[in-house]
């Protein structure tokens, strides 16, 4: 047995010289999602510093920015088998932020000002909405049946409808903020609305890119990314308003969501505790218990 470095190795066993251990290399995979989840969280608040300062093109954009991001994450995650509770948390949280707090901002601070408090409680009743809609969506995620389909408009697709109002506003150099404040009214509620509705929604999670695709969607794809490359806010706007308009339009030609889930029922307590809190102190001098057996004998 020969000596390398302080370590012994076996007779003709090649020594495996920077190998990144197993555990190092599965916690950066882990790092991974959640790091592109981060990136559209400060997205969504530099959207928000940016509508405060009226930068609102650049409000928008970043929007779109941590709209990218929030389709990558899940994707990596699903990819690299990476997919835990704390993602799914912390993707949820990062939403409210970059999907519901920042284009109501966006929405007030470029359009809704004029109507002073009437526009703040546009503003928050969207905010509202987002959050409801994100709730439901936590709970819901578990028991839905058809993976195809979407209860009421998402979150990220009712934000990059407002972003992309706002460039296509700036795309076309328009200056009628009265005009703006009269249409952002009710285009602001509808979206709270459809969030929160039974509107059947496309998704397109279940779309395996190892699959071949029909020409004509490689056409069409390649076309939106054209466009996108020459005149990208008018795409944007584009869009998103047909993804908004696309669910009334299921609705309208008959299809319908499945049967109701409930969102609001008890949590069931795992364990009952009696008056005088046994129960509890079996918890905890079990786990008291545990610890001690596990505990190292070298100290």
């Amino acid at each position: 047995m020969e000596m390398i470095a302080g370590q012994a190795r076996e007779p003709g066993r090649t020594p495996e010289l920077g190998r990144i251990p197993d555990s190092a290399l599965r916690r950066g995979v882990f790092l991974v999602p959640a790091t592109i989840t981060s990136i559209g969280l400060l997205s969504g608040f530099y959207s928000m510093v940016s509508a405060v300062n009226g930068h609102f093109e650049v409000a928008a954009v970043m929007i779109a920015i941590a709209f990218v991001c929030d389709g990558l994450d899940g994707r990596i995650a699903r990819a690299s088998r990476t997919s835990s509770q704390f993602g799914v948390e912390y993707d949820s949280l990062s939403d409210v932020v970059a999907f519901g707090v920042a284009p109501a901002m966006l929405a007030y601070a470029w359009a809704l000002r004029p109507i002073g408090s009437l526009g703040i409680g546009v503003a928050g009743l969207y905010v509202l909405c987002a959050a409801l809609r994100l709730a439901r969506f936590n709970v819901q995620t578990a028991t839905a049946v058809d993976k195809s389909r979407f209860v009421g408009l998402p979150v990220p697709g009712a934000a990059m409808m407002i972003s992309g109002m706002a460039l296509a506003y700036s795309y076309f150099e328009l200056d009628s903020p009265r005009t703006l404040c009269t249409l952002m009214v009710p285009i602001t509620l509808a979206l709270g609305g459809l969030m929160i509705s039974r509107v059947p929604y496309p998704s397109f999670k279940t779309i395996r890119l190892d699959k071949r695709a029909q020409v004509e969607l490689v056409i069409a794809m390649m076309v939106f990314a054209a466009m996108l490359f020459a005149m990208p806010q008018l795409t944007a706007f584009l869009l998103s308003t047909a993804y908004v308009l696309s669910g009334p339009a299921l609705l309208i030609r008959g299809e319908r969501m499945s049967a109701k889930v409930p969102v609001l029922r008890p949590v069931a307590n795992p364990k009952p505790h009696d008056t005088n809190g046994a129960s509890l102190e079996a918890d905890t001098a079990r786990r008291t218990r545990s610890l001690r057996e596990h505990q190292p004998e070298h100290r």
